[in-house]
């Protein structure tokens, strides 16, 4: 049996993770932290938000150039759903990144999988759309929820 995404990555853990302990919840959060710190180092992004939540969420906000929510014509999907569901996605390529810290661009894809909960929100195109997922597996569609003059990402877990 070959097991693939979001199943794949909550059966082996430790291979993204490299542990299951503490040190596995501390890679977790970098991964998210990678990603707006790649926006800072490739000059789209000057600030980093990093928010402990009361109800024991974190949120990592950037003001970079926001994950596109575009159909990405590979997977007939929003690139956005594509980048937090899909291993090797090419994230990179989709971001337009030249720089990377995370795990070779499956980072988001398993930060969402062993997620109990994630909620992306882009601002992008003067628009802010959001999407919600459990357990790595979307709970609805990307929706544009209102007009934004903002731009950058947010990702609560």
């Amino acid at each position: 049996m070959a097991l693939d995404g979001v199943e794949l990555i909550r059966r082996r853990p430790r291979m993204y993770l490299g542990s299951t302990d503490e040190g596995g919840l501390r890679q977790l959060v970098w991964e998210v932290v990678d990603n707006a710190v790649d926006e800072a180092l490739s000059g789209a992004c000057n600030r980093i938000l990093v928010t402990l939540h009361a109800d024991g969420s974190l949120s990592v906000a950037d003001n970079g150039r926001g994950i596109p929510v575009d159909l990405d014509p590979r997977f007939n999907r929003p690139a956005v759903e594509v980048v937090l569901t899909t291993l090797r996605s090419g994230v990179n390529t989709l971001r337009g990144r030249r720089v990377a810290g995370g795990r070779h661009g499956v980072g988001l894809a398993v930060v969402n999988a062993l997620s109990e909960r994630l909620q992306v929100r882009v601002h992008r195109g003067g628009a802010e759309h959001v999407q919600a997922y459990r357990r790595g597996v979307p709970v609805d569609a990307v929706a544009e929820v209102g007009p934004s003059g903002r731009h950058g990402t947010t990702i609560r877990i």
